[in-house]
């Protein structure tokens, strides 16, 4: 059994989902199909679940809202009525719509999310409803039935070990079966989403959840590239990465993969082939568990901005015990999550997302830690940007470090900060927003070509 995951832009218009009903179709191991919102359907264009937020945010400020609704029944409207599938189907995604809008207004707690979640929801429905007017055996399964419980954190729901037994069960059915992403319930039925890009994890949940021989995530690129080709032109595609690998790139700015999505799935040992809609001959990129020794030790760049370095210096700090538990417990009180600590023995940095510390937070966080903590200096930069070299090979090597640290130096470009973890799997560096580009295709070029 294979579960398939289609992204937005396999769903975007009534053509891409044409093709991706020739995908399913064409291998009757494509059992379980879980879709996401339509994505855009070229770049100016404006994404489903957008959209979705939009209508939500403007309900909730109490703001004119009907342009928004009008786009969001046209898109839908448009794909069902190019698919030449029974009007009906129209009228159910509209009614969960009106049914969320009208939770909105009256101030339930469920409203937004129950809104957000039409996007995914009627991409199932259109779909299973096509396939069976194609004279396929599909059939529509939404998550409750088919056993995705989560917790009660709206926006960024955690799976119950529980769901995976229920979702077993799904192997006893014979149609073709079709599960909304990005959203499951809680035990007493209340509708949460996963966090923005959530259908991938939803696809992972459910693939580990039926044990299916592989999981196969359409997108709308060949394969996995070792660097953003954004910023490099025509980079190495990558034909196998692990876990490990993935995760960490994910996480770093590689914007294939949610960085939470494969854990169920890596929890499973379930390969992941990363494929084409518009391409599905391609043979993509897999994602395992192990791979035998290879020859390549960096296997892939990525990079990301929006982070900021919090600095704080105080003579003696590593004879201070405590110090640091008490300086990350004001960024807990604060509501402020970091990303990395590295420190020295009179120093510490905590790398933040910018987003996690706006201007007047910053301001109370300084205060406290000049209050609390008696520190000799506190400094914030911000406009900072990080880059990860990722390799399951890098333990064993000997100069990874020097080849990086070399390549910053030809791009001109000052390293702030550098981070490895343990594992050794991957080793960060921070630097200026304006830097890296340029450092960037430095690394490429040392590591690559």
């Amino acid at each position: 059994m294979k579960v398939v995951k289609f992204g937005g832009s396999s769903v975007a218009s009534a053509d891409q989902i044409k093709k991706i009903t020739k995908i399913i179709t064409s291998d009757e191991e494509r059992r379980v199909i879980v879709v996401s919102a339509p994505g855009k359907r070229f770049s100016e264009d404006v994404k489903v679940t957008d959209l979705l937020i939009q209508l939500g945010e403007s309900l909730q400020a109490g703001i004119d809202h009907q342009e928004a609704y009008r786009q969001i029944i046209s898109r839908f409207g448009g794909i069902v009525s190019d698919l030449g599938i029974d009007s009906s189907v129209m009228e159910t995604v509209k009614n969960k719509i009106d049914q969320s809008v009208e939770l909105i207004r009256s101030n339930d707690s469920t409203g937004m999310d129950s809104l957000k979640s039409c996007g995914e929801d009627g991409s199932a429905l259109i779909i299973s409803a096509y396939l069976s007017h194609l004279g396929y055996k599909g059939a529509y399964v939404n998550p409750k039935e088919a056993g995705i419980l989560v917790r009660d954190q709206p926006g960024g729901a955690l799976v119950l070990d529980e769901s995976f037994e229920r979702l077993y069960q799904l192997r006893e059915r014979e149609e073709t079966l079709v599960i909304p992403g990005f959203f499951g319930f809680t035990p007493d039925e209340k509708l949460v989403t996963f966090s923005r890009g959530g259908s991938d994890i939803t696809g992972s949940i459910v693939a580990a959840g039926v044990k299916a021989d592989l999981y196969e995530n359409f997108t709308d690129v060949d394969s996995v590239f070792c660097v953003n080709p954004m910023l490099v032109d025509n980079p190495r595609p990558m034909t196998t990465l692990t876990y490990r690998e993935m995760r960490e790139l994910s996480y770093a700015g590689f914007s294939v993969f949610h960085d939470e999505a494969l854990i169920p799935a890596f929890k499973e040992k379930i390969p992941v082939c990363i494929k084409n809609t518009n391409n599905p001959s391609a043979p993509g990129t897999m994602i395992v568990a192990e791979l035998p020794e290879r020859e390549d030790h960096v296997v892939g760049i990525a990079s990301d901005e929006g982070f900021l370095n919090l600095y704080v210096s105080k003579y003696l700090m590593n004879r201070e015990i405590g110090f640091g538990r008490r300086l990350l417990q004001i960024l807990e009180d604060e509501g402020v999550s970091f990303e990395h600590a590295p420190s020295g023995i009179d120093d510490m940095s905590v790398i933040i997302r910018d987003h996690h510390l706006p201007k007047d937070k910053e301001q109370v966080v300084v205060r406290r830690i000049k209050d609390e903590l008696q520190v000799d200096m506190v400094l914030i930069e911000r406009d900072m940007a990080m880059i990860m070299i990722v390799g399951e090979g890098m333990n064993q090597t000997v100069g990874i470090a020097s080849s990086a640290t070399s390549a910053f130096h030809k791009a001109g470009v000052n390293i702030e900060m550098i981070n490895q973890g343990s594992s050794e799997v991957s080793m960060m560096f921070g630097v200026k927003s304006e830097g890296l580009a340029s450092a960037v295709q430095s690394l490429y070029k040392t590591f690559f070509e």
